[in-house]
């Protein structure tokens, strides 16, 4: 005959069993941001917040049609930490550019890419590790080669100027980023 050991659920174990769930909850949360810009105004105060909120080391998937102002938003950002706008261009056929000022950046282009492959061998996985903040426009070209954790920025073109973006937050990377940004932006 087998003896089974029973043993009770201690303190220390339900004080974990809590933790865990918290930090499981944490990596599944996403938070999200809806920001209208009615115009390029708009769209610069966007980009001067999520430059003072995004954490270094962030990796930020830029989605939306063709001409939605991917690359318009990452300029806004960039030049809120001091790189000339007129350095930060799209890098579609380049697939990938680098900028320094106050802030280190990395700026890839998945539209081109071929495969997973091909978009692995920029080297992305060092990027994301780096404490540069790294924009992949076109990024759910790529979804599987992205970090868990990271910012999803969504534009949708609203009219002839208007611009409606959608920032979620995904996982541990900034989980107060979207009410950081609501503060900020509040009117």
């Amino acid at each position: 005959m087998a003896t089974i050991g029973i043993r009770r659920q201690t303190a220390a174990d339900t004080s974990r069993i809590r933790t865990l769930t918290r930090m499981a909850w944490a990596r599944m949360a996403e938070h999200t941001f809806h920001f209208l810009a009615t115009d390029i105004q708009g769209t610069e105060r966007l980009g001067a917040a999520l430059a003072k909120v995004l954490p270094d080391g962030t990796t930020v998937c830029l989605t939306g049609t063709l001409g939605a102002g991917k690359t318009r938003l990452v300029q806004a950002i960039a030049s809120a930490c001091g790189v000339n706008r007129c350095d930060v261009v799209s890098p579609t056929f380049v697939l990938c550019q680098h900028y320094s000022a106050a802030r280190k950046f990395n700026h890839l282009d998945a539209y081109r890419i071929n495969d997973d492959d091909e978009f692995l061998e920029l080297g992305v996985d060092e990027m994301y590790a780096s404490d540069g903040i790294t924009f992949v426009e076109w990024g759910e070209l790529v979804k599987d080669c992205l970090p868990e954790d990271r910012v999803e920025i969504r534009v949708e073109v609203i009219g002839e100027t208007g611009r409606r973006f959608h920032v979620t937050s995904l996982g541990e990377v900034a989980p107060h980023l979207c009410q950081q940004l609501e503060d900020l932006l509040a009117d």
